[in-house]
């Protein structure tokens, strides 16, 4: 299999570049609990890749309007505390391979900037993402396109030129919606006939590196 090749890269972050989603899911089961209520591992699974409003109204349609929104959200906060998620293997190599082939890369998530921030001066990232789109940067957050289409227009290029690489079924439909070159490197989500039909799925980063090696 080849790709299309491309003019420039956007990575999503949570999922994709860092293996946060195992820390987040159990924050959210952590908070639930202490909270006194239950948490299934379909209901997580229904917010990742979702921006934070998509998933106020997912927690209220599944606990009630009385859910205790923003006492969930400071409980999870707290249990994550000052903690960095690991990057994703290949993570570092696929950013070298891309610097050595010319190709600029961005970023699009549905985090907001201060988690973003964390990660990237935990890794010294900041100097190598041409642009970062986060939550608070668009009106409407995955698995609307504005994130891509915003992201590849500070790069300086059409969709159709840029690569975006995601692991949830959200990121995926934001992709495709905006018209990038999509691959999903499934984390906790596994692709479905939809997930395939809009994008190429591969097993690691280190996959797309060797893709567009070729």
């Amino acid at each position: 299999m080849t790709l299309p090749r491309p003019k420039a890269v956007v990575f999503d972050l949570d999922g994709t570049l860092i293996d946060s989603e195992a820390l987040v899911r159990e924050s959210h089961f952590h908070a639930a609990k202490t909270l006194g209520y239950e948490m299934s591992d379909a209901q997580f699974l229904s917010l990742v890749g979702m921006h934070r409003e998509a998933n106020d109204l997912q927690l209220r349609a599944y606990y009630g309007d009385d859910f205790p929104l923003e006492t969930f959200i400071e409980t999870t906060r707290a249990f994550v505390g000052d903690r960095s998620a690991p990057l994703k293997a290949g993570a570092l190599e696929l950013m070298d391979a891309l610097d050595e082939l010319g190709l600029t890369y961005g970023l699009a998530t549905s985090s907001r900037r201060p988690w973003v921030e964390r990660h990237f001066k935990t890794y010294n990232l900041a100097d190598r993402f041409r642009a970062v789109v986060t939550r608070q940067d668009v009106v409407n957050g995955k698995p609307d396109p504005e994130p891509y289409l915003k992201a590849s227009e500070l790069l300086g290029f059409a969709p159709l030129d840029v690569l975006a690489i995601e692991d949830s079924h959200a990121g995926v439909r934001a992709a495709h919606a905006a018209g990038c070159i999509t691959v999903m490197i499934p984390d906790l989500l596994q692709p479905d006939d939809e997930m395939r039909s809009k994008a190429r799925v591969l097993a690691s980063l280190a996959d797309v590196q060797a893709l567009l090696a070729r």
